[in-house]
């Protein structure tokens, strides 16, 4: 099983939607940085948002197990153009996070 590198690329803010239904002063995620790197395999990395590696531990998990590895293109062939990489988000939908995970 290999490691994949976990790089925050954005943290987003949906600020139609924190102004609906969210609390007051409501910001970006505070808990990661853009450009903020982590490693795991099957095991969340530590001092990583626990509910971040809940919408991404399986992309993580099909990495590390060789997912698109053999030239085709990871998850479903319709998705990611380059091999060995899967760029998805936290499912926070008033902050979400967009991560890219590779293969190392």
């Amino acid at each position: 099983m290999k490691k994949c590198k976990i790089t925050v690329l954005r943290k987003t803010f949906q600020k139609d939607l924190a102004e609906e239904y969210g609390i007051d002063g409501l910001t970006t995620c505070p808990m990661l940085q853009e450009g903020q790197v982590f490693y795991a395999d099957w095991e969340c990395p530590e001092g990583f948002c626990n509910e971040a590696w809940k919408a991404i531990y399986q992309y993580v998990f099909a990495l590390a197990h060789g997912a698109g590895e053999t030239g085709g293109l990871f998850y479903y062939g319709d998705w990611i153009k380059k091999p060995g990489v899967a760029i998805c988000s936290c499912n926070d939908g008033l902050r979400p996070v967009i991560f890219k995970i590779e293969a190392e």
